[in-house]
């Protein structure tokens, strides 16, 4: 997108009108006005406590502090408690800090519990799978991190895009085709520390050809005419900082992604990247997709395989509005990271029990598959995946589709489809260009009446447990 403000891009997809909150009063100068002893101070403190509980932002305590309690003493008796378990982070000369609040260690425990490398790896998943599952994971993560932006085309579209290899017709599937890029090269960089030209080669991928000056792709803006505003109101939500600051603040902050001396867990660290790169704005456009990039690059690089299987933007796109409204929770609040990390992380644990749930559903699949054409020899997985997305899509399809897809060369995708043309489970039905369509035979489908009642075994072994 032609250096077009983030919320302009925000209102034009989704047609929500977003209201900056009240940045939150200094509590020091506050504090010292007070008298105490003029005020009942157990209930101040219990209401601090309750509006702590779900770490609430002060522009939901200012409205909902009743029972003739004063707003501001509450909030300040809240700011209190949190310095307790609060940690602060220098970058440049940016200040930022977070809390580790219970919520937090309660999420980061079930992602650590539910993937652990050792289940997926040895009693879950198969290479061929992995291959897959991988595969359909980041054309999803792709296209919503663009959709994210502003890209004007559906998933469905998207993909089939991606999976014939076609050359993007416009800007919006130009974005997609290069976060596909972007996300596939980076878990070739996940053993290399952050350097700016890292920053760069990203950056460069993510906006190749959709800058209207390719001069600025990979490379630092040098303009500060950019600014985060509603397109109806012209209600400015962010400045970033000016473009003389942003070469020492982004060493600072690949100073602090590498510094290894204190230990930050790395789902923690991953969002103070997302967050930092947004907050910064260090591009004139492509800032977000190479936030959520660099995201995933650093849990890649910190031992998270699981998260080329899981879509964060894809979690992030159902509530989009509370994505935006994270950034300025915790800029209102003294630069506080702490909303914007637990929406992340409420994202992520998403993300996670969706990938869960969808190899369940296909693991179910092909049993059900396997009991329609038990009449067939064994198949191969592949093949038999094959035949179910057939089944389920309805669609026509092709070679170079099964390829690209399953990650296999044009030979294997051949002989895929000559063996399932050959048991009578596929038809030629067509052809576009020099690729030959094909569909599942009429007579493989069954209707729901026609097809049994069986129920699928248990789980496969050692899936069990994680799927839970």
């Amino acid at each position: 997108m032609n250096n077009t403000n983030l919320m302009q891009i925000i209102n034009d997809s989704q047609e929500v009108k977003m209201k900056k909150p009240k940045d939150a009063p200094e509590i020091d100068s506050l504090l010292k006005k007070t008298d105490l002893s003029e005020i009942d101070v157990d209930a101040h403190l219990e209401a601090a406590i309750k509006y702590n509980s779900d770490y609430s932002h002060w522009d939901r305590v200012r409205y909902r502090t009743k029972d003739g309690l004063d707003p501001k003493i509450v909030w300040a008796f809240m700011k209190i408690m949190r310095k307790n378990n609060c940690k602060h982070v220098k970058i440049g000369d940016l200040k930022i800090n977070y809390s580790l609040i219970e919520e937090f260690q309660k999420i980061i425990h079930n992602i650590d519990v539910k993937a652990p490398t050792s289940i997926l790896s040895t009693n879950g998943l198969n290479e061929n799978e992995k291959k897959i599952y991988s595969v359909s994971s980041v054309m999803e993560e792709s296209i919503a991190s663009s959709q994210i932006e502003g890209a004007a085309t559906t998933t469905p579209v998207a993909k089939k895009m991606l999976r014939e290899n076609r050359r993007p017709k416009n800007e919006s599937e130009q974005m997609i085709v290069n976060n596909y890029n972007a996300m596939r090269m980076i878990k070739q960089l996940k053993n290399k520390d952050l350097t700016q030209e890292l920053i760069f080669s990203v950056h460069r991928e993510i906006t190749k050809n959709t800058i209207e000056d390719s001069a600025y792709e990979g490379r630092y803006r040098d303009t500060d005419d950019i600014v985060v505003s509603d397109k109806y109101t012209g209600d400015v939500f962010h400045e970033p900082m000016g473009s003389d600051e942003i070469q020492k603040t982004m060493e600072s902050l690949c100073d602090f992604v590498n510094n290894e001396e204190v230990f930050v867990h790395p789902l923690i660290k991953g969002i103070i990247i997302h967050y930092l790169i947004g907050y910064i704005h260090p591009f004139v456009d492509g800032n977000g997709r190479t936030a959520r990039s660099l995201f995933y690059w650093y849990l890649l690089k910190k031992g998270y395989w699981v998260i080329e299987f899981m879509s964060l933007s894809k979690a992030i796109k159902k509530d989009r509005s509370k994505y935006d409204m994270s950034y300025l929770l915790s800029e209102t609040d003294e630069n506080d990271m702490t909303y914007f990390i637990k929406f992340n992380l409420n994202k992520m644990e998403e993300a996670l029990d969706d990938f869960i749930w969808y190899v369940e559903n296909k693991r179910k699949e092909q049993y059900d598959l396997e009991t329609e054409i038990s009449g067939h020899p064994l198949l191969p997985m592949r093949q038999r995946m094959i035949i179910s997305d057939a089944m389920r899509s309805g669609k026509t399809f092709s070679i170079y589709e099964i390829q690209s897809k399953y990650q296999v060369t044009y030979q294997t995708a051949r002989t895929d489809i000559i063996h399932l043309e050959s048991l009578g489970l596929i038809e030629k039905t067509g052809k576009i260009s020099n690729q030959v369509l094909y569909s599942i035979r009429n007579s493989v489908r069954k209707t729901d009446k026609e097809k049994k009642d069986t129920t699928p075994p248990e789980k496969v072994k050692g899936l069990d447990k994680f799927l839970g």
